[in-house]
């Protein structure tokens, strides 16, 4: 039981550090203050966001459905994890932490897609901050695919949970949404003062959570791969 519960904490935080990372972060600001802007009532705000995160953690539970159970219905590949899950987790922690630390370069995708299809979602009005959430939390940049099929997946997989973990980490992703819905409410000024403050938290707590990743990363190693410890 405590094992699961500090992987639930580990999940709820890796959704938090997805969401303040700089791309995911751009994404969900744009959706939730397009859809501020045409509701106007500051609760109808907080209702789309709430709207918002739920289409994101919808999302994220059923890929975790999807890949966590299809990986363990095969009892092959089910002995397979069993016997290797613990020894992949290591190498794969390290370059997790590596991508955090900005040691292995990745590039950012652009925009458009997100402005395009948030033109096209104007026509379901609040309602459309579902869809929004859903397809959004489908458009992995390089840093959130990292922490979902790198950390959270595994994760899932060495705990076998098909939906709780990956439902916390969708709610993890979707709580600085909730928190930019209230801000949104109250101007476009108090959303610029948040924004660069969860620009400069985000930095820190990224390069933390990567050194935290390398560590605990090279400790499975040298347990499960080299048996030193």
């Amino acid at each position: 039981m405590e094992g699961f519960l500090t992987a639930a904490v580990s999940a709820l935080w890796l959704g938090i550090l997805t969401s303040i990372s700089p791309c995911p972060l751009a994404t969900n600001i744009a959706a939730i203050s397009f859809i501020g802007r045409r509701v106007g009532n500051p609760r109808r705000v907080f209702f789309a966001g709430l709207l918002y995160a739920s289409g994101r953690i919808a999302a994220y539970v059923i890929l975790g459905i999807i890949i966590v159970a299809s990986l363990l219905s095969s009892t092959q590949i089910s002995l397979f994890l069993q016997k290797y899950l613990n020894r992949a987790l290591g190498p794969i922690l390290i370059l997790v932490g590596m991508v955090l630390l900005e040691l292995i370069p990745l590039r950012l995708p652009g925009g458009g897609f997100s402005d395009g299809f948030q033109r096209r979602a104007e026509r379901f009005g609040m309602w459309g901050a579902v869809v929004l959430g859903f397809v959004f939390a489908l458009s992995f940049c390089p840093l959130s695919a990292a922490l979902f099929f790198g950390s959270l997946i595994p994760l899932s997989l060495e705990h076998s949970s098909r939906i709780s973990l990956p439902a916390l980490y969708g709610l993890g992703t979707g709580l600085p949404v909730l928190v930019f819905a209230v801000v949104i409410s109250f101007g476009a000024t108090s959303l610029g003062k948040v924004f660069n403050v969860l620009a400069g938290f985000e930095k820190w707590a990224r390069y933390v959570t990567g050194a935290i990743f390398i560590i605990v990363g090279f400790y499975y190693c040298l347990i499960y791969i080299f048996r030193v410890l």
